[in-house]
């Protein structure tokens, strides 16, 4: 069985699309690590590395990688990985 890590979620301090992911993410239960990466060159280094871009939010749990994007995005990109959606405890009738 494959011990999964827990979802990492890269923000800026003062992006408001973040904390509404936040929010979200908060709401639906699910665990997770914040990077910010205005604080920290490592923070940013290591979501460019991941994602290949510099946008927030961005999301990295296991081999999903969505960047700079709405929860009504994150949701459409769920329903391609339906198991990560189930993993991750997210309630897709939020749409």
């Amino acid at each position: 069985m494959k011990i999964s890590k827990k979802p990492i979620l890269y923000v800026e301090a003062d992006c408001p699309r973040c904390r509404e992911v936040l929010s979200f993410f908060n709401s639906q239960g699910v665990e997770f690590d914040v990077l910010d990466v205005s604080a920290s060159k490592k923070n940013m280094d290591a979501m460019v590395s991941v994602s290949k871009q510099t946008k927030v939010p961005t999301f990295e749990y296991e081999d999903l990688v969505v960047s700079d994007f709405s929860i009504d995005e994150l949701l459409a990109e769920l329903r391609e990985f339906p198991e990560i959606g189930q993993r991750l405890g997210i309630d897709d009738d939020q749409s």
